[in-house]
């Protein structure tokens, strides 16, 4: 049998599509397995030097998506359907529960909305409340291995080998289409909702509802539209994004063209890994600094706030109440440790536990969205004041992004992120108000938050932090 790298040299990355072909003709041919309920069967092919993004720029199928992973270096791009999970009313618990059997490596990989109760008009039409994708071909890069994956739901598929075989052929690979390299166009005109006026009330009134005990935080978000001259490309934004912010979680999902839900998260909801089940507490914001006597500082002054200790305290509290009902062992930090971003630093307690028998992850998302970090506490209250004073839907922002599996799954919640609709970019970022809050304070935290994305289009953050 020729090793991998010798196949690579022999055939070259031009005969991928080739390699891939006959592996899937091959799956198809001999599944003799009895009929038991539908099975997905993966194919894979190594790949050699094959760049993730770069493939999934060159392909003209949609939807498109993207995962990068933040601690395990494992990056995915994804086109195309083999399978898909999406509704509005039937909660996704029950749509999820009877998934085709699968191997580890297959992965349906979706989000669904902050708040299903709201849908205020179309630009998060395409997402739907829930939507998970099992993508019909996968570019995987991880550690020194990079595959060109085919997914395959049997029976279903058995009789569709010739439409496969062409989906193939037609598939397009760097060299054929250029890659995202181009450049972001600049921004010619933003537009804030709410603006400073508007968010000053908001944080006054929330403030009015801490006074009158009604409830002790609530997170409270901003959308900032870029718009411009040409379209964006979302690849190329992803890119830039990624170059900008190490440590993070990446995503993009297109489920059309023209229209991509782009972030990069440092916050995970939760891995689980077989039973085993990891989350974490992130609340509390500081900036960096460029001096290290200055960072330091900025570091000491946030792990010694009362105001942010108190903030950090109430997500802490809620999941862990949250995972309690649903695992047999739960350990949780006590005290919260500084996580360090590129232009950020927030307060972190690291949370594990182990699953009881039976408990499927649509329980654990139910159980954890939102958590306080995105929502408030207590929830219900929060997610009332939420409803009752931003001007616009959140949509999939703060939502949970990710993956499932059949042995694990990982989610991020869907913060640093934006919308992009052809010619207009929307970003969504919110900020923790508790007693101690003040709203010009609040409105600075968010632009620094959105500095990830706007420094990429070369503005300047400081410039609207005051509302000028």
């Amino acid at each position: 049998m020729l090793s991998r790298d010798l196949e690579r040299a022999i055939l070259g990355e031009r005969d991928l599509r080739w390699m891939l072909a006959d592996a899937v003709s091959r799956a198809l041919e001999h599944d003799d397995a009895p009929a038991a309920g539908e099975r997905v069967l993966r194919v894979e092919v190594p790949a050699g030097h094959l760049d993730p993004l770069r493939w999934l720029a060159a392909q003209s199928v949609r939807p498109r998506s993207f995962w990068e992973g933040r601690e395990d270096g494992v990056a995915v791009a994804a086109v195309g359907v083999a399978d898909l999970v999406e509704g509005d009313d039937v909660p996704l618990r029950e749509r999820i529960a009877p998934l085709p059997a699968r191997p580890a490596a297959a992965r349906y990989y979706g989000g669904l909305r902050f708040d299903p109760g709201r849908h205020d008009g179309e630009e998060w039409g395409a997402f739907g409340g829930y939507r998970f994708v099992l993508p019909r071909f996968e570019v995987r890069r991880g550690g020194d291995e990079t595959v060109l994956a085919c997914n395959l739901v049997v029976p279903r598929d058995a009789g569709s080998t010739g439409e496969l075989l062409d989906e193939v052929g037609g598939m397009s690979l760097p060299g054929e289409a250029p890659g995202p390299t181009g450049s972001l166009p600049t921004p010619i005109s933003r537009a804030d909702r709410p603006d400073l006026e508007g968010w000053r009330g908001n944080v006054r009134s929330a403030l009015d509802s801490f006074a009158a005990g009604e409830m002790d935080k609530v997170v409270l978000a901003r959308r900032v539209e870029l718009g411009f001259g040409e379209d964006v490309d979302a690849l190329v934004l992803m890119e830039s994004l990624r170059a900008a912010t190490p440590n993070c979680f990446h995503f993009l999902v297109e489920p059309e063209e023209g229209v991509a839900f782009v972030g990069a998260s440092p916050e995970r909801l939760f891995r689980r890994e077989g039973r085993q089940i990891f989350s974490e507490a992130v609340a509390g914001t500081r900036p960096r600094s460029d001096s290290a006597i200055g960072d330091a500082e900025l570091r000491d002054e946030l792990l010694r706030s009362a105001k942010d200790q108190a903030e950090h305290s109430f997500v802490r509290i809620s999941i862990r109440e949250s995972l309690g009902a649903l695992c047999a062992e739960l350990e949780v930090e006590d005290e919260a440790s500084e996580m360090k971003l590129a232009r950020g630093r927030h307060l972190v307690s690291k949370i594990r536990g182990t699953l009881r028998e039976g408990v499927a992850d649509g329980e654990v998302l139910a159980a954890l969205h939102p958590t306080p970090a995105v929502g408030g506490y207590p929830k219900e209250e929060a997610l009332g004041e939420i409803r009752a004073l931003e001007p616009f839907d959140r949509g999939w922002y703060a939502g949970p992004i990710g993956w499932l599996g059949a042995d694990g799954a990982e989610f991020a919640v869907g913060i640093r992120s934006g919308l992009v609709r052809r010619r207009t970019l929307a970003l969504y970022s919110g900020a923790g108000i508790v007693v101690g809050s003040t709203p010009d304070g609040e409105w600075a935290e968010i632009e620094q938050k959105i500095s990830d994305f706007t420094k990429v289009f070369g503005l300047d953050p400081e410039e609207h932090d005051t509302g000028s």
